[in-house]
């Protein structure tokens, strides 16, 4: 949902070096609204204080915080049970997708970094693709990345719902979302609660390059890496031609890309959306380190979070149990992201400048698809379901949603 295109959202005063590439190319979409009737939305569970809790775990048991470890990734019976599937499905990603040719009632159709948008008339489809993307291009394409993501902010939407209304209509395939357009505000809201990362907008990067006042927020002298900030920051940014933009409260409102109010009331959401995932998290053993959030507004006037929500490419996650250990001693957390992935891309390229970049390693490829589906089952404390199929990932996509759409359009 990030790549829809902002419409007629507060166009006063925007400044050029802001504009956001997809919102130039078609100004007539936005993102969507909020259908609870439709009954897809209600599968997925409520949260679980354990990864067995949902299988009879005492309540005792329940509220203590579950120990993870490098091995839980490594020598974990449930990755013996998934890595032949994954290592089967390298060659049967959904790096691209072409429902223009397969779907009746399509009009046009938005790329984004991950996701593929097409305009329905009435509703936006949105296709979560196994493509993964960082330093604002494509590197690699990752087995059931664009199911898990897909399922993972279901999940999450699913359960803030007493934070924020969101923008699902309905998920008929497990890499599909069905929703309503509204109109999108070109900020992301990036939320951080501790000072890390290696991206060029990173707060890490920017701080141990000596910037002190960064979005808006005074940061104090004499922080380290992975240290954990005083309390959550706001640090958002905007899309330039090619790559995010940091941006202050002030330079929003007073370039017109939101008024006082309404950043006042996502910045809200925000924060209280971070803080009821990072307690989540914590109960798993996991650290929400930080993440992104985006926002549009509906036809009736409310604000509705859109995109993706808490997912392993949308938010950097670390084992909790290790973490003070590792802090002390001056090494990096143990994570459950695709920071590593992108760690190896910065150790033998240049994926800023350089045109044709290396294929990402098959057994980095196979990590970081197994490492995705360990994310979303601890969090959910539930089984994905990934079952391998001779028939095209892109022909059960066009099948499924050109049904959803026909039952939709006689609502």
């Amino acid at each position: 949902m990030a790549q829809c295109v902002r419409s007629t959202l507060n166009p006063v005063r925007t400044p050029q070096s802001f504009t956001r590439k997809a919102y130039v190319k078609s100004p007539a979409f936005a993102s969507v609204s909020f259908l609870r009737a439709l009954p897809e939305f209600n599968k997925y569970p409520k949260p679980c204080s354990l990864v067995m809790s949902c299988q009879g775990k005492a309540q005792n048991q329940q509220e203590e915080r579950p120990q993870l470890s490098l091995d839980d990734l490594v020598t974990s019976n449930r990755k013996g049970e998934v890595l032949g599937t994954i290592k089967d499905s390298l060659s049967n990603c959904l790096s691209e997708t072409n429902l223009l040719a397969t779907v009746p009632g399509l009009k046009s159709r938005i790329k984004g970094k991950v996701r593929d948008i097409y305009d329905a008339g009435d509703y936006l489809v949105l296709i979560t693709t196994d493509r993964l993307s960082a330093f604002d291009r494509n590197l690699a394409s990752i087995p059931f990345k664009g199911q898990v993501l897909n399922e993972t902010s279901l999940w999450w939407f699913n359960n803030t719902q007493h934070i924020t209304p969101n923008a699902i209509v309905s998920s008929p395939d497990r890499n599909v979302v069905i929703a309503k357009k509204c109109s999108v505000f070109p900020i992301e809201f990036v939320v951080r609660g501790y000072v890390t990362g290696s991206t060029d907008t990173s707060l890490w990067t920017v701080y141990n390059k000596g910037v002190r006042n960064y979005c808006g927020n005074e940061l104090s002298d004499g922080l380290v890496k992975n240290q954990k900030l005083p309390a959550n920051i706001l640090t958002p940014t905007t899309k330039a031609a090619d790559h995010d933009v940091p941006i202050s409260p002030n330079e929003i409102v007073e370039g017109g890309f939101m008024t006082q109010a309404e950043f006042d009331e996502a910045s809200m959401k925000a924060l209280s959306l971070f803080e009821f995932g990072q307690g989540v998290a914590k109960k798993h053993g996991l650290i929400l380190v930080d993440t992104k959030y985006e926002f549009g507004r509906s036809s009736d006037g409310s604000i509705l979070l859109i995109d993706e929500i808490h997912t392993p490419d949308s938010s950097r996650y670390w084992l909790a149990g290790s973490y003070e250990e590792r802090f002390q001693k001056g090494l990096e957390p143990e994570n459950v992201d695709k920071e590593f992935l992108r760690l190896w891309f910065k150790e033998n390229c240049n994926p800023y400048e350089d045109e044709v970049l290396p294929a990402a390693p098959a057994e980095l490829v196979t990590e970081l698809a197994w490492r995705y589906i360990f994310l979303y089952e601890t969090i959910t404390g539930s089984r994905i379901d990934i079952i391998p199929t001779q028939e095209p990932i892109h022909d059960r996509i066009s099948r499924n949603t050109s049904q959803a759409l026909s039952s939709l359009r006689q609502l």
